[in-house]
């Protein structure tokens, strides 16, 4: 069984290709929670429904997030009560908000909910929040402290990031489900996702980060950044205003003791020596994910890297 790390559009692709390609149930994708936040007194979970709508197949294909072919009018009569709509909500998309914050109210745990609406949608790989309890991204800016879907949704990720702050952290645990999906585990493979705002909670949750660098199997990490450039989101601009290099290498530097090989993309290929004197392994592949035969390509070379890597132990 291989566990994945997810958030945002890169991750889920990678999830998706690996879930493709892995036999059924042999997938589980344990997925960032910080980004999560209420509004219209709905609970919203950015990351765990990117993953789920994108292994479901229903996906936007224009967006990477959101439901295909979805309608709006929900979000339109908001706007006429005078409602802010700035964060897109489709109708269908809605339900799942709707159902999530019900039973929540009622008790069930975000793991448990979460589980409920992947089998509705049917989808055969595990889905699992990092922890039930919620934990929320702050990003300090040269103006001030910001909501993370503030500054990335409403403010189009356009104010310089010089901090970042996991509030609730310390509260929070890893689930019983998380780490016994870590404990059996044939490899750990980190998608590419942003390191600081999507991997970056996953890792903070007290326990995981000591139970993923224990982990006695292989574990490889997928860089978001090709070519000096985020493919998606802010990860680029937030890695050059946090002090890190904007590369390949600057992920696998951030990742340093976490991971045994890393997966770097063609163009890239000249940093492999120097993230091989950071004791990783490089694999030197296309990881630009344009469509599901991508996906499924790369996931392959991932899982036949994790295994070259588990035989030379």
């Amino acid at each position: 069984m291989i566990v994945a790390l997810a958030g945002g559009v890169g991750g889920a692709k990678l999830a998706d290709g690996l879930y493709r390609v892995l036999p059924p149930r042999q997938l589980t994708v344990i997925v960032n929670t910080a980004d999560d936040f209420d509004i219209f007194g709905l609970r919203v979970c950015p990351d765990a429904d990117t993953v789920t709508y994108t292994l479901a197949g229903v996906a936007n294909p224009a967006t990477g997030w959101g439901i295909a072919d979805d309608t709006f009018e929900t979000l339109r009569m908001l706007g006429r009560y005078g409602r802010d709509v700035w964060f897109q909500i489709g109708d269908r998309d809605f339900a799942t908000h709707i159902a999530r914050t019900e039973r929540l109210r009622s008790g069930a745990s975000l793991t448990a909910v979460t589980a409920e609406l992947v089998t509705a949608l049917g989808v055969t790989a595990d889905i699992l929040p990092m922890c039930d309890e919620p934990v929320a991204t702050q990003v300090m800016t040269p103006s001030g402290p910001l909501e993370f879907q503030e500054y990335f949704v409403h403010r189009h990720q356009s104010d310089t990031v010089t901090g970042i702050i996991f509030r609730g952290i310390d509260q929070a645990r890893p689930t019983g489900a998380a780490l016994g999906a870590l404990r059996e585990a044939t490899a750990v493979i980190f998608c590419p996702s942003n390191p600081v705002v999507s991997v970056g909670p996953i890792l903070a949750v007290p326990g995981l980060r000591e139970r993923v660098a224990r982990h006695p199997g292989p574990r490889v990490a997928v860089s978001p950044i090709v070519g000096g450039r985020a493919l998606r989101g802010p990860a680029d601009r937030m890695l050059e205003s946090l002090g890190h290099e904007v590369s390949a290498y600057g992920v696998a530097a951030l990742y340093r003791g976490l991971v045994d090989g890393m997966v770097i993309d063609e163009i890239d290929a000249s940093l492999a020596p120097r993230i091989e004197a950071l004791g990783m392994k490089v694999l030197i592949a296309p990881t630009v994910m344009t469509d599901s035969n991508d996906r499924s390509s790369l996931a392959t070379r991932v899982l036949e890297f994790c295994e070259r890597i588990g035989q030379a132990r």
